[in-house]
């Protein structure tokens, strides 16, 4: 048995082979929907011609999918049986969460959309193939790109004896296939339809936290996105003149309830909660990001991301962490984010060294408590102010206007004891320049 990314498969008459999401990239799942990597290979007609009985599964991860009507294009294609699995709630709980905890970026600007989601679609894929007894997975994504990486070590990390078929890796598919207009020739001779067209040539690939934009005219690093690229979030130029203005409650770094001062409407489930935030933000143009980036492969690329909510709770929980939490565990805190947010990127969700990074994330966070008043207006989210029960802020001892606890005048010496390695270095320097002038 075959397990795919996209679907699973059992050879007839031999093996059985798990074919993965759909709502993965590539040539498997690409039959069934839009994805990035992997730009629309009919898979599951392909491996049903090859002797396989299909298994396919969908992830709804909280994209903007006709469900049913994938479940149909399956069977059509000759799936033997399809999977739609709603991880939506654990994709936002289990993945997300912890990237808001740990304030995570990749190079400064990416929040991980895509990134955080493959480690869980390819979990629910591994079950599926553990239940269906497959003995491989294929996914779509291409030879080039980080999800091969990401789907395959969560595959090895739950399942090290599986094995994997990447159509995208193997000669007879990539010579047959030189790129996607050979593909769309493919789909159009046998009557399916994909969601890539000359007239929009880019891959997307779409979650509840994100939706990226890459290749096609794309590529071209100084072409501007084209005018109706964006699908998540309004122009900011033509977005509401009056702003949003919401308060965000936090518990141990989580977001626990949002609610809308104008209106008062509050979610608290983790779902709905980052739904109607995603809605806010997209109303008002927030989140949208175009970005040079290192791929783990070695090669850089170009991608156009939008993130709504993630990039509201990214504002409002560094707020709120630097409210509450130590300076010198917030330093290191800060470099834990670093490695998070690398280890994430490049597929290591399931590592050794990921997992002990992430409880310590989660140690850090237990204090990280209070609400954050935000704006959300044309683009930005502005930060109004904040309150916490945990609070290190002390208004009294910060004052100007009262002095507290505090002796002014030991600052003399805490002045004179770190400046002792300025006039040190200063020393140095001046004895090296007159040696340099004899």
């Amino acid at each position: 048995m075959l397990a795919c990314q996209g679907c699973c498969c059992q050879q007839r008459g031999g093996g059985r082979v798990a074919a993965g999401d759909v709502a993965l990239p590539g040539v498997f799942a690409e039959c069934l929907k839009k994805e990035p990597e992997g730009p629309g290979q009919p898979s599951e007609r392909r491996y049903h011609e090859q002797g396989y009985d299909v298994i396919a599964y969908l992830a709804n991860i909280g994209q903007n999918e006709n469900f049913e009507e994938a479940r149909k294009k399956a069977l059509s294609l000759g799936a033997k049986k399809v999977y739609i699995e709603d991880i939506s709630r654990e994709f936002v709980e289990e993945f997300i969460w912890l990237a808001v905890q740990a304030n995570a970026l990749y190079e400064d600007r990416y929040l991980l959309g895509t990134s955080l989601a493959r480690p869980c679609i390819a979990r629910k894929q591994v079950e599926i193939a553990q239940k269906e007894g497959a003995q491989y997975v294929s996914h779509g994504a291409t030879g080039k790109g980080n999800d091969q990486i990401r789907f395959e070590l969560t595959c090895y990390a739950l399942c090290p004896k599986i094995k994997i078929i990447a159509p995208w890796r193997m000669p007879e598919f990539y010579n047959r296939f030189k790129g996607r207009n050979d593909l769309m020739d493919y789909a159009k001779k046998h009557g399916i339809p994909v969601p890539v067209t000359p007239k929009s040539p880019w891959s997307m690939d779409e979650n509840l936290m994100h939706i990226s934009y890459e290749a096609g005219i794309l590529e071209n690093p100084k072409s501007h996105a084209p005018p109706g690229l964006y699908t998540k979030t309004k122009d900011p130029a033509s977005a509401p003149d009056t702003p949003d203005v919401l308060e965000i409650e936090f518990k141990k770094g989580v977001p626990v309830k949002v609610t809308n001062v104008k209106d008062r409407a509050t979610h608290r489930s983790s779902l709905e909660l980052f739904v109607y935030l995603n809605e806010i933000a997209g109303k008002h143009g927030v989140g949208r990001i175009d970005i040079v980036e290192n791929r783990f492969i070695g090669m850089k690329s170009r991608g156009i991301y939008e993130t709504p909510a993630g990039t509201i709770l990214y504002h409002a929980h560094l707020d709120i962490e630097a409210f509450t939490m130590d300076r010198e565990v917030r330093k290191i805190k800060q470099g834990l984010a670093l490695k998070f947010s690398e280890l994430v990127y490049n597929g290591f969700w399931y590592s050794p060294e990921c997992e002990f990074v992430r409880h310590c994330i989660n140690k850090s966070q237990e204090l990280v408590e209070g609400k954050v008043c935000v704006s959300v207006f044309k683009g930005q989210v502005y930060i109004l102010g904040r309150e916490s029960p945990q609070s290190l802020y002390n208004e009294e001892l910060v004052s100007m206007n009262v002095q507290g606890d505090y002796e002014p005048a030991d600052a003399t010496g805490f002045i004179n004891i770190n400046s002792l390695r300025l006039k040190e270095y200063h020393r140095l320097q001046s004895k090296v320049a007159t040696k340099q002038n004899e």
